[in-house]
């Protein structure tokens, strides 16, 4: 059931029961497991447009978190059994091992059609108990959910406290990372650039961030609005001050957005997938990119600007070849840039992997100036 009315019938599938929450879609035919164990799906309820789901099992090893996070899962045609030689269990086991409710034998097409042309709305699942309550009960229950506008959810998706990543190539130094639903991939390839990564609660003060004697801070993926996270900007912009070079993905562009003194606004209906056209505007290259964001930096495309919050020059450094939305910023004048979509590709395409390798040459250089060398 969508808030505009919209109702769906089909097959109760995974845990029974009623979840309310945004309704999105997905466009990845394949990576199924990462898009439900991506914690920046908490509060949403996920569409996905291909077909047939399930065909590969799941597995310990795709894992992008401890747990699954999104509120349902809506597909058209769920696989009865796995066929692959990686699989550990069915995908209907994870849902009712982690309770998420989920819905099959719906035309998930026309419902990501609705979406497209009214935009992203909130809606429910209704199986068990749910699927007796009358057509007017659900309703009132979607509507009754709350607007992803204004959520804070970091701090639901986070670690609690901080845990240690030792850097599995020749040690850097230190890096910050703020969790604000961070993936697993990202870990790895920040650990393989030779950072000894330290994942911090997203609640971290500044000050906790310099305890762990950082040479540089990073800002992961996360669900929320971004005007709804005032105390990871404010953190930020101490950080920017001091100086630590920074890398933002998703999420974290949002916020150094913010930080650096820009809005940010609702999409219509999001980027979600792993199939997304974004110009490099410095390379002048187009990159098929892996997304999943709600929310973007309001900034203008082309030329410089002063940042309103005094960091100097800042210029937008990619954007969507779909909607022209910005996909990245960077200061000219401070070690710090950012992308809004996932450059570890889990899953999708590794264009934009070399961004790991661009944010350990901006900390090389920075530490080779302010330290005389590494």
């Amino acid at each position: 059931m969508l808030e505009d009315g919209s109702r769906f019938p089909g097959y109760a599938w995974g845990t029974e029961g009623i979840r309310v929450g945004e309704v999105v879609f997905s466009t990845g035919m394949t990576g199924y497991q990462e898009t439900l164990t991506d914690p920046s799906y908490a509060g949403q309820i996920v569409v996905m447009t291909a077909p047939h789901i399930g065909n590969t099992g799941m597995n310990d090893e795709d894992a992008e978190s401890r747990q699954v996070w999104v509120e349902g899962f809506v597909v058209r045609d769920p696989s009865p059994r796995p066929s692959n030689f990686r699989s550990e269990r069915s995908l209907e086991e994870d849902l009712l091992s982690d309770q998420v409710v989920g819905i099959s034998g719906v035309d998930t097409r026309a419902i990501t059609l609705v979406l497209r042309d009214a935009g992203v709305m909130r809606g429910g699942i209704f199986s068990g108990d749910g699927y007796a309550l009358s057509p007017d009960a659900q309703l009132e229950k979607v509507l009754a959910g709350p607007l992803m506008t204004g959520q804070s959810l970091a701090d639901r998706v986070s670690v609690s406290e901080a845990r240690v990543v030792p850097a599995t190539t020749e040690m850097l130094g230190t890096l910050a990372v703020i969790d604000l639903g961070i993936k697993e991939s990202t870990v790895r390839e920040l650990a393989a650039r030779g950072f000894q990564v330290h994942i911090l609660p997203a609640s971290s003060t500044f000050q906790e961030i310099l305890a762990t004697e950082p040479i540089a801070l990073f800002y992961s993926n996360g669900p929320g609005d971004p005007a709804a996270s005032d105390n990871q900007v404010a953190v930020l912009q101490e950080a920017l001050r001091h100086g630590l070079p920074f890398f933002g993905i998703c999420f974290g562009n949002q916020l150094l957005g913010r930080a650096l003194g820009l809005g940010t606004y609702k999409l219509k209906y999001g980027h979600r997938g792993i199939n997304q056209p974004v110009l490099d505007k410095a390379r002048g290259r187009v990159e098929i990119t892996a997304q999943n964001h709600g929310f973007a930096v309001d900034a203008p495309l082309e030329g410089v600007i002063d940042s309103p919050a005094g960091f100097g020059s800042v210029e937008v450094s990619h954007f969507s070849l779909n909607d022209n939305v910005v996909e990245g910023l960077r200061a000219l004048d401070i070690p710090a840039f950012s992308v809004q979509y996932h450059p570890e590709a889990a899953a999708g395409p590794r264009d934009a992997n070399y961004l790991f390798d661009d944010f350990r040459n901006l900390v090389v250089e920075h530490l080779s100036t302010t330290k005389g060398g590494v």
